[in-house]
């Protein structure tokens, strides 16, 4: 499997970066009480951090409304999803526990300031292409409708687009019979490659101390457009 990052969003957006991690033979399953209790803790002092900062405040959010925008799309109309979880705990509107691998995915996501997305693997087919959505990309989503992605950034396989910075799809949703994910951050434009490295390994090394398996990680940037999983570190040298 392949995965490019195409050049139509790197005209736009020259440091466009996303994060790549290939989790294997993971488990998914009930998030531990540690997991829940950082999730709610972590969402409380967001909460307080909130009531003094605004949303331009925030460097993910920031920058991810000027990604919007340079793509051509309203980000006060169609949020990126970081910004919608931090409006929602604005509120005091908190993230309850789905499973393991969920809680992760959206702690990370409040923690870096940054859209994050896990998908089943397994459920995918073909290379993968970071690109821009075109007026009839879209899918049923997580969040209960179907979605347009027309100007924004989405993951799409050889079937159809299955993830992006606004919302997930059910075609690719984590489930706890899912044993190989991929996890895509999407990152700062702002932030440096190097950072961005060490963001994937910590993130690896969280999941993988929950959720056990492997993890595999690379940044696709301007330097950086294509890999292949086989280009990926070897496995026993990639265990976090």
């Amino acid at each position: 499997m392949k995965f490019y990052l195409e050049p139509s969003i790197v005209d736009a957006v020259p440091d466009f970066k996303v994060a790549i991690i290939h989790y294997n033979r993971t488990t998914v399953s009930d998030s531990p009480q540690m997991l829940k209790g950082r999730l709610q803790l972590f969402q409380e002092q967001l909460f307080f951090e909130l009531e003094e900062r605004s949303f331009d405040e925030i460097d993910g959010i920031r920058e991810w409304r000027n990604v919007w925008k340079a793509l051509g799309a309203d980000p006060a109309r169609y949020r990126p999803s970081v910004e919608a979880l931090y409006r929602r705990i604005s509120k005091q509107a908190y993230m309850e526990s789905h499973s393991s691998a969920i809680d992760l995915n959206t702690l990370f996501s409040l923690q870096y300031g940054i859209p994050s997305g896990m998908y089943n693997l397994e459920t995918l087919t073909g290379d993968i292409r970071v690109t821009i959505g075109h007026a009839e990309d879209g899918y049923d989503g997580l969040n209960g409708r179907f979605n347009s992605l027309h100007n924004m950034p989405i993951l799409k396989d050889g079937y159809s687009p299955f993830g992006s910075p606004y919302a997930d799809s059910v075609r690719s949703a984590i489930t706890e019979e899912t044993t190989e994910i991929l996890h895509v951050l999407f990152l700062r434009p702002e932030m440096n490659v190097e950072e961005a490295q060490r963001l994937a390994k910590a993130c690896g090394t969280m999941f993988t101390s929950i959720n056990g398996g492997e993890a595999t990680a690379a940044i696709l940037c301007a330097e950086n457009p294509s890999i292949e999983v086989t280009d990926l570190p070897p496995r026993q040298d990639a265990k976090y």
